[in-house]
């Protein structure tokens, strides 16, 4: 009869360590998602705009000119190393001192007058490509190679406004649209959303072949 007892109470013990095991399997089922790790900020995809002054080395027939001007830019991260850019940019009109040397005959007397020269040609530089960068997120090297076009309209009077700038616009597929490329590196830097960015490359437009102009581009940009 003890045995029997004893028999009884392993039994119901048993079975209250089922229950009990049971009971917390219920109570944790279903198991708990897992949580993936949130995306780091360089996993996210970035939209960038910016501003920037340019310096472009325009050289008609072998004679060098400075132009200076102003742009701005778009670009979407495709990815941690790769965005895809486009850029219009508007170059002023420059003014440039001419040299002329005066000689009257053989053994004349002569002399040196210089005449200062407004040129009105102005370039608008359109272009869109990739850019493929090089470092982290917050400072970085990049390479970027684009296409596109430039149309080159001249003014008078020579000073830069709304309207000069929206004629080259609404010019744009005439007879001084020119097909672009552009090849170029540089380096950027942010802090936080905040950015500078510099850029030196090669503007280069095909008339009668290939004609390559330097290109330096300086300016802020923001990124969201």
């Amino acid at each position: 009869m003890k045995r029997i007892a004893t028999m009884a109470s392993v039994l119901g013990l048993g079975l209250m360590l089922t229950a009990t095991c049971s009971l917390s399997a219920q109570n944790n089922y279903p198991p708990p998602a897992y949580n993936a790790p949130a995306a780091s900020s360089s996993d996210a995809t970035h939209v960038s705009v910016g501003v920037f002054g340019d310096y472009l080395r325009y050289n008609p027939k072998g004679s060098a000119l400075g132009l200076v001007g102003l742009g701005a830019r778009l670009g979407v991260n495709m990815s941690h190393h790769t965005a895809i850019e486009g850029e219009m940019d508007y170059d002023f009109a420059k003014n440039y001192t001419v040299a002329n040397v005066n000689t009257t005959g053989t053994g004349g007397t002569g002399g040196i007058s210089t005449n200062t020269v407004t040129v009105g040609i102005r370039p608008l530089w359109a272009l869109l490509g990739p850019r493929f960068d090089l470092g982290s997120e917050h400072a970085n090297l990049f390479v970027t190679g684009k296409v596109g076009i430039v149309n080159w309209t001249t003014t008078n009077p020579h000073s830069v406004s709304g309207t000069t700038f929206a004629n080259a616009v609404e010019s744009i597929g005439g007879s001084g649209t020119e097909l672009a490329l552009y090849p170029g590196a540089g380096i950027q830097g942010y802090w936080g959303f905040f950015g500078l960015r510099v850029e030196v490359g090669d503007a280069i437009y095909v008339h009668n072949g290939a004609n390559n102009n330097l290109r330096v581009t300086f300016g802020p940009q923001i990124r969201f």
